[in-house]
């Protein structure tokens, strides 16, 4: 199994770690989930005038970048914000190892009308480096880890796997 960690790791990571393993393993149920569906078509719909869905080495998937070094990552709501400036933060960690320097990024949320900023600092980047390894761990399970039951397992694509 390839150890390249892509950002939508990161995000699922901070998520949940199951959603991580079934993902790193190819099970995927998220083309017909509705809340999928209803980001992309918000994907689609916002910022068009801006150059989107920019991949850097198969690895990072920044959502859209403005010219003054600021990457843009587009979410539709709040619910899981963590992972989602975990993500942004892993795009900045990711760029500064191949020397991408005076970058920053935001969290952009059309729905909510809300931006926020994110910076990465030197303990962001050791906290990163702890995800990657954990990752990489994950990735190398036979089993998936133990499901929890949170709040946000109702509204996930992986539900009826975990819980039916």
């Amino acid at each position: 199994m390839e150890d390249r960690i892509i950002g939508v790791m990161i995000y699922y990571c901070f998520v949940c770690k199951r959603k991580l393993w079934y993902f790193c393993h190819e099970i995927t149920m998220e083309a017909e989930n509705e809340d999928v569906l209803l980001g992309k078509l918000l994907d689609e719909g916002s910022y068009k005038k801006n150059d989107k869905h920019i991949n850097i080495d198969n690895v990072i998937n920044i959502d859209f970048i403005k010219e003054c070094g600021e990457l843009h990552e587009v979410k539709k709501s709040k619910s899981v914000e963590e992972a989602g400036i975990w993500q942004l933060k892993y795009y900045l960690y990711y760029l500064q190892q191949r020397g991408v320097t005076d970058i920053k990024g935001k969290i952009d949320y059309p729905l909510l009308k809300k931006t926020l900023t994110v910076n990465l600092t030197e303990e962001d980047r050791t906290e990163l480096e702890k995800a990657i390894r954990e990752i990489s761990e994950i990735k190398r399970k036979d089993v998936p880890p133990d499901k929890f039951n949170h709040k946000i397992c109702k509204k996930c694509a992986y539900y009826d796997l975990c819980f039916i």
